[in-house]
Formats: structure tokens, sequence, C-alpha cells
């Protein structure tokens, strides 16, 4: 009997993958200690609080277990401040690493996986990714881009198959795409406007750098990315540093953040270079030749925003493109961002904080491919 079956779509009620408690309980803690800049005390009392109105523990297992399962697994230890003093619980490197995993899946987790390294351009030189193009073998080329099938018919077709042999006249070598390396500085701002107004714009800049760093780490290995904040004065930050960034008493000193991002960039090998800035608020802060600052909160003043041009100006003389991610909507800082994009010749971006790590991933996608050119 031949049995016929219509084709269709079947539809079935949804149910989540079952999650045992300490994951539910740890996925909830991943997102508080980001908020918490890394504070443990605070994280935990707010998760009391949480387990309070929403009943997220069980009698079966309780926060206390759930703290020890903390421990257990190595994302938690025990620092002593004092000698006599009690010890404090403090998160570890492996819970860091959670944190930055946590926001790559959150950002960038609707992507399609590629393998390590897969930066395709179109000049063709070493690389992995064969093209299908075949040409003749020169001296110098690697043996593993010998393709033997098309070397053997080569052979054949020269000497006869009665008369078999293989030369070096006989070599096809079958051509790959070049792979080449890009070299980003992401500027984020830690002045005191990144929390004005009751909105929290500093958690979403550090989640995005976060996110980008554990992508380039396991997507783009031979990529670099070195952070750096700036406020009155600017400084790089380490990737073990991110979830404990907070926003400072500070002004905004862009000027110092780019002359820093550049000195970085000039030390790199690569070719391909460009730098990310994450910021919400005009720039109002210099430090001048003698060490002291000049400050001005009111309105755009010309003789800081003068040096910001500058320093566009000097990023475009070096060929390095100026990505701004502007989490501001104001009329008059629009225009300024305009004229600093037009100086560099970079681009602009005004965004809320709602899909920003998209648009800095999509971004760092483009760059690759247009600034990989003519290598």
């Amino acid at each position: 009997m031949i049995h016929q079956f219509k084709k269709g779509l079947r539809f079935e009620i949804y149910e989540a993958e079952e999650t045992s408690p300490f994951e539910k309980l740890f996925d909830i803690f991943k997102e508080l200690i980001t908020y918490t800049s890394g504070d443990f005390d605070e994280a935990f009392e707010w998760l009391k609080q949480l387990d309070v109105e929403y009943k997220l523990t069980t009698p079966e297992y309780t926060l206390d277990d759930f703290l020890e399962d903390l421990k257990k697994k190595g994302y938690l230890k025990e620092e002593i401040d004092t000698p006599n003093g009690p010890g404090k619980l403090k998160i570890t490197a492996k819970t860091e690493q959670a944190i930055r995993q946590n926001a790559l899946n959150q950002i960038f987790g609707k992507l399609r996986k590629s393998r390590l390294g897969n930066h395709k351009t179109k000049a063709i030189g070493q690389g992995d990714e064969h093209t299908g193009e075949f040409r003749n073998y020169h001296f110098g080329d690697s043996l593993d881009t010998i393709s033997m099938t098309e070397s053997i018919k080569n052979a054949q077709v020269n000497n006869g198959i009665g008369n078999f042999s293989l030369t070096e006249n006989d070599l096809i070598v079958e051509e790959t795409n070049f792979k080449a390396q890009m070299s980003t500085v992401l500027m984020i701002d830690i002045s005191h406007s990144m929390i004005l107004y009751g909105e929290d714009r500093i958690t979403p800049a550090k989640k995005v750098a976060m996110a980008l760093t554990e992508l380039i780490k396991t997507r783009y290995p031979k990529d670099t990315l070195d952070i750096l904040v700036f406020g009155n004065d600017a400084w790089p930050i380490s990737v073990k540093e991110l979830p404990y960034l907070k926003v400072g008493p500070y002004h905004t000193n862009t000027v110092a953040g780019l002359q820093l991002a550049m000195d970085i960039l000039r030390r790199k090998r690569n070719t391909n270079k460009q730098i990310f800035m994450i910021t919400d608020g005009k720039p109002s802060c210099l430090r001048l030749a003698d060490g002291t600052y000049y400050k001005n909160s009111n309105g755009l003043d010309s003789y800081i925003v003068e040096k910001c041009y500058n320093m566009a100006s000097q990023a475009r003389k070096l060929h390095i493109p100026i990505t701004t991610f502007m989490i501001a909507q104001d009329p008059y800082l629009m225009q300024f961002i305009q004229h600093f994009t037009k100086a560099n010749q970079g681009k602009a971006f005004y965004t809320g904080l709602k899909g920003l790590g998209e648009m800095i991933f999509e971004d760092y996608e483009q760059n690759r491919k247009k600034r990989i050119r003519g290598i």
C-alpha cells in the first residue's frame, strides 16, 4: 500500500525549554549585576525584592541555595578588605565572561554564526575562503593552495595517461579570498549627562562594549578592540573593568578621547582602523597646556567645538573614520555632529538607546567590507 502525505504546516502550543532554577535566577542576576556596576550586595538585594514581588524561588530552591551554587560554580569569591574584618562577596572573572556572553546574546543573538576570522574582501590573496577560480602555480605559492584534482587533470592532458608525470608546470592553484584585520577603538562618554533626567544611558553603552568585545574575541579573533572612556580626561580601560564602569561628575572632553584613540591606533599595524564614539552630550571641556581645564556647559563653546573639528580632520588625514552614535536628538547638537562628521568624512547615527547594539554591529561589519579595499 502506498501512503500519500500532504505537505503543510503543523502548529503546536509553544513550550519553553526546560531550565533549572539556578539558570532562571542566574539570567536575572547577570542583568542586575550589570546595572549595579558589579556591586554584588546591591544586585542581590534587588534580587530579594524581585523574589518577594514575583515569587522567583520555591521552598525547594531558595535564594540561599542560589547563593551557595554561585560560590560552588565559581561565580563568586570572598575578599577580605581588612585583616580582622568580615569578607565581602565579589564576582569572579568567570562571572565577567558570563555577563559579556549575555550581552552578546541579547544584542547579536539573532545573527547567523560564521567561522572565526571570516572577513571576506574583494582582493585576492592568502586566505581560506575558496573563490572557485584557478591559475597556474607561481613560485612562492603555499602548497596547501594547490588543487590536486586540477593539477592531475592538467598533467594527464599535458603528458598523457600512459606516461604520467607531474611537474611544476602542471600545478594549478585555487584562488582564495584575502582575510584582512580591523583595529577598532570604542569611546564611551562617562560624563554626568549619561545619567541625567532619570535615563540610564551608561548601562546600554556598557552592554554594547561587552557584546562587541565578546563578538570580536569569538568571531574575529585577529581583529583588535580597545576601549576608552572620556569625561574631563580620557583613559583606556580593560575588558575586565567593563562591568564595573560608572558615570562620574565629569564634563565632556571629546578632544581628549579622540587624541587617545588616535594614539592607540597609530601603534596598530593593521591597515584598517576605525573609531566608534558613543556619546549623548556636547563637548564641554578641554585640558589646556598648563594642565588646567577650560569648561563651558552653556551651549556649544566655539573654542571647544573648533578643537573637535580639528581632531576630526586629523583622523581623516590618518585614514581613520569616526562613527558617532549620538544618544540625543537636540537640533543644535545634531548640527554640531553633522559638521564634525563632514570634517572627518565619517558617519553619524542619531539614536535612542533601543537598537544601539544592533546598529553598532551592522556598522562594524559594513566598515570592514568597505575599508579593506586596496590592500
